[in-house]
C-alpha cells in the first residue's frame, strides 16, 4: 500500500485562524486513520507579511489543540526544511526548467501596464494575463534579461478544452481552461507564489493525499497541469468544505470570532474546540456528538464527509464545552484548568498594579478586575447611554476602530493608541469622547482602569471580539451600510499611509 503522507501548509500571515485548525483535524484525522504521516508545512513566500511571531503562534495553537505533526519547522524530518522561505533556491532552478521545456516563459510586462490590460480585459468579459510576452522572440528574452530587466515567470495554459480535477468528495470536475489563468510562478524577486512552491513541495515530499478547503477547486488544473509538464504523478485532492457563518456565508472574522487564541481566552477547553470542529461535516457512526480526537481517528473514512456547508455555531460550541467541564473533569482538575487558563500569577500580575491604584478595600478589587476574566462584558444598548453620539455615529467609530485594530501587526499599547489616535482624527472627535464607549466596550463600564492598558493585556483577540459585540449589541450595520463603511475605511488608510 502507498504510504499516507498527507500535509497541512498554514500561511503565517495572521491569526490562528479556526479553519486552519478544521483543515489540520482532517489531514492530521486521515493519515493516521490509514497509518500514515502528518506533516506541517510553513508557506512563508511572503516575506512583506510573515513573521516569526505569526508562526510561533499557529505553531503553539495547532500544539494546544493536539494537532501534533510527525515532522515540521520546530521537528525537522528527512524531506526538510519545513519553511518555503528556506527552498527558495531550488524553486527557481524548477520554474527555469519549464521556461527551458516550452511550458513558462519571462513576462516583462509592468504593473501599470497589467492594471490597463485586466480593466480591458474585463470589459470585454475576459479574465486573466493577455499572453503578450509568451510570443517574445528568444533572442529579444535574452537581450531583456542580460540588461538586468525585471521580469516574472509566468506558466502557460491550454486554450481550448476542458480540465478534468478527480476530486475524492466530489468525483470528476470539469473546469474549462479558458477560466485559468497564466499564472505568475516565480515573482521577480526570486520568491515563488503559492502553486510553484506547493507542487514542487508536495512531489518532493512525497505528499500522497492533499485535503483542503474547497476554495481550492477552481485553482487545482494550474497544480495539475505543472505536475503534467513537470512528468510527476500528482496526489490525491479532497476539497472539503468550507466552514459557514450562521447566514451560509464563509466564516469570516467580520461575523464570527475566527482566531483559535479568542476561544482559548474566553475558557473554551482545547479538546472541545477540536471535538467541535470534528463534528463540522462528518459524525460518529454511532451520531454520538462528543467523542475525542483518538475516537475520530479510529472511525474516520473520508467518504462520509458531508459537503452541505457545515455551521459553525459559537453556541453550540460553548454547549459542547459545558458537557467536557461537567463530564470529563473532577473539581481538581477544574480548578487546575482554572489555574492553567488565567488564575495565575502571570495573568493577575499583568493588572494588578491598575487595580491597585483604584481601591480602598480588598473587596473593591473583584468586581474592579472582573473583566479580565470575561468573554464579553454584559452589555445592553443603554450600556451606552452617556455616550455623546447618536447611535448610527457610535457604531460608526467602533467599527472603524475595530478595522483598524485588525491591521496592527504589533499589539503594544502606543501602536493602539496610534491607531485610536488616527480613528479619532478622521472623526473629527476628541480623544475623551472616542475613548468613552471604548471604555464600555471593553470594560463594560464607563470607568475603570486605563483602557488602552487593560486592551494591551486583554490581547488583539479578545479586544476585536468585545468591540464586534458592542456593535451587534447596539444594532449592528447592515450589508449597504457595511459596503459604504469600507470604502470610507480604505480612503482613510490610504490617506494615512
Amino acid at each position: 500500500m502507498t504510504k499516507i503522507r498527507t500535509r497541512i501548509a498554514p500561511s503565517p500571515t495572521g491569526d490562528p485562524h479556526v479553519g486552519t485548525a478544521y483543515i489540520a483535524l482532517f489531514n492530521r484525522a486521515f493519515a493516521k486513520s490509514q497509518g500514515g504521516e502528518f506533516i506541517l508545512r510553513i508557506e512563508d513566500t511572503d516575506q512583506t507579511r510573515s513573521t516569526p511571531e505569526s508562526e510561533a503562534a499557529i505553531l503553539k495553537s495547532l500544539a494546544w489543540l493536539g494537532l501534533d505533526w510527525d515532522e515540521g519547522p520546530d521537528k525537522g524530518g528527512k524531506y526538510g526544511p519545513y519553511r518555503q522561505s528556506e527552498r527558495k533556491a531550488m524553486y527557481g532552478d524548477y520554474a527555469r526548467q519549464l521556461v527551458d521545456n516550452g511550458h513558462a516563459f519571462h513576462c516583462f510586462c509592468t504593473a501599470e501596464r497589467l492594471d490597463a490590460m485586466r480593466a480591458e480585459r474585463q470589459a470585454e468579459g475576459l479574465a486573466g494575463y493577455d499572453g503578450l510576452c509568451m510570443h517574445l522572440d528568444p533572442s529579444e528574452v535574452t537581450t531583456r534579461l542580460n540588461a538586468g530587466e525585471a521580469s516574472v515567470i509566468r506558466m502557460k495554459v491550454p486554450e481550448e478544452g476542458v480540465c478534468k480535477l478527480e476530486d475524492e468528495l466530489r468525483g470528476t470536475i470539469e473546469i474549462d481552461w479558458k477560466q485559468i489563468d497564466m499564472q505568475v510562478l516565480l515573482k521577480s524577486d526570486g520568491m515563488p507564489t503559492y502553486h510553484l512552491a506547493c507542487v514542487v513541495d508536495d512531489h518532493l515530499m512525497e505528499i500522497s493525499h492533499v485535503l483542503r478547503g474547497e476554495e481550492w477547486i477552481s485553482s487545482t488544473p494550474k497544480q495539475l497541469l505543472l505536475y503534467q509538464y513537470f512528468g510527476w504523478q500528482p496526489p490525491v485532492f479532497c476539497h472539503l468544505p468550507l466552514l459557514r457563518n450562521a447566514d451560509k456565508s464563509k466564516l469570516s472574522k467580520r461575523k464570527n470570532p475566527t482566531s483559535i487564541d479568542y476561544y482559548r481566552s474566553v475558557g473554551i477547553l482545547p479538546e472541545a474546540l477540536i471535538n467541535f470542529l470534528g463534528m463540522m461535516g462528518w459524525t460518529m457512526p454511532n451520531g454520538e456528538e462528543k467523542f475525542a480526537q483518538a475516537q475520530m481517528i479510529d472511525n474516520f473514512d473520508h467518504k462520509r464527509i458531508s459537503l452541505g456547508g457545515p455551521v459553525f455555531d459559537p453556541e453550540k460550541l460553548d454547549w459542547l464545552n459545558g458537557r467536557y467541564i461537567r463530564e470529563d473533569l473532577s473539581p481538581e482538575q477544574l480548578m487546575q484548568r482554572l489555574l492553567e487558563w488565567k488564575f495565575n500569577a502571570d495573568y493577575v500580575s499583568s493588572f494588578l498594579p491598575l487595580v491597585q491604584q483604584r481601591i480602598e478595600r480588598l473587596s473593591d478589587a473583584a468586581p474592579l478586575a472582573m473583566f479580565f476574566f470575561q468573554g464579553v462584558p454584559n452589555l445592553t444598548p443603554e450600556s451606552f447611554e452617556s455616550v455623546k453620539q447618536d447611535e448610527e455615529e457610535l457604531k460608526k467609530t467602533l467599527q472603524l476602530v475595530l478595522w483598524k485594530l485588525e491591521t496592527q501587526r504589533h499589539w503594544e499599547k502606543d501602536n493602539i493608541m496610534a491607531d485610536i489616535k488616527a480613528v479619532a482624527e478622521h472623526q473629527g472627535l476628541k480623544m475623551r469622547d472616542l475613548m468613552a464607549p471604548l471604555f464600555i466596550a471593553i470594560t463594560g463600564s464607563p470607568a475603570s482602569v486605563s483602557v488602552l492598558d487593560a486592551m494591551s493585556i486583554l490581547g488583539p483577540d479578545l479586544t476585536r471580539g468585545r468591540l464586534r459585540h458592542a456593535i451587534e449589541i447596539l444594532g449592528g450595520l447592515g450589508k449597504k451600510k457595511l459596503k459604504s463603511l469600507e470604502k470610507e475605511f480604505q480612503q482613510m488608510a490610504e490617506f494615512l499611509d
